[in-house]
């Protein structure tokens, strides 16, 4: 199956590529994708995801705003975004995230987020769009900002464990893992394996 990549907030692709190895081993054609994640060119990062489906079934699998983004690319309604079939996000802030609303009220948002702002702040609650089934993975091991920041809500340390669900999701499914352990857990790997079988 082919499966495209899309890493998270301030990373790059090479994050994903231990995720990636394991997708190739199993047989999988995978385009792991890098891209500026606080200007994000939309427009050639969709054409590259297009491209690359060609008219074949495909899974996305994205990390933290990854998500968003993959979200954003199925509301856009390309031809080819019909063929994504599954989509699994691992610690995606679906519903908008708290920290960086955080951030944002004192002053410093605009200058770390610039324009992710718009992906980790959206003003109304999102709904998951038809045709692709959405896996939410999400972490409970609150290590990290979200564990000072949201007083002791459960959160994988980085993403509230609420914002990793939105209406119209197909699962949610919660490991005891942090958000950057999401990505290279193998207990991960191997949900995504029998999630796309």
């Amino acid at each position: 199956m082919k499966i495209i990549l899309l890493h998270g907030l301030y990373m790059h692709g090479i994050a994903m590529q231990p995720l990636c190895g394991r997708l190739e081993d199993a047989g999988h054609r995978v385009l792991n994708l890098s891209y500026n994640t606080v200007s994000p060119d939309l427009s050639s990062l969709f054409s590259d995801i297009d491209d690359f489906i060609d008219g074949e079934e495909t899974a996305i699998v994205a990390h933290s705003m990854g998500g968003v983004i993959t979200r954003t690319y199925l509301e856009n309604g390309s031809e080819m975004s019909a063929f994504v079939t599954k989509v699994v996000t691992l610690g995606t802030p679906h519903k908008g995230s708290q920290v960086a609303a955080f951030f944002k009220n004192v002053g410093i948002g605009d200058f770390m987020f610039q324009d992710s702002s718009k992906y980790l702040l959206p003003e109304n609650e999102p709904t998951w769009p038809k045709g692709s089934e959405l896996y939410s993975i999400a972490g409970d091991l609150s290590i990290g900002p979200a564990t000072v920041l949201n007083h002791g809500e459960p959160s994988d340390g980085t993403v509230l464990l609420e914002e990793t669900k939105i209406n119209g999701m197909f699962s949610h499914e919660v490991f005891p893992l942090t958000h950057t352990a999401l990505i290279f857990a193998k207990r991960i790997s191997e949900r995504i394996e029998e999630i796309l079988a």
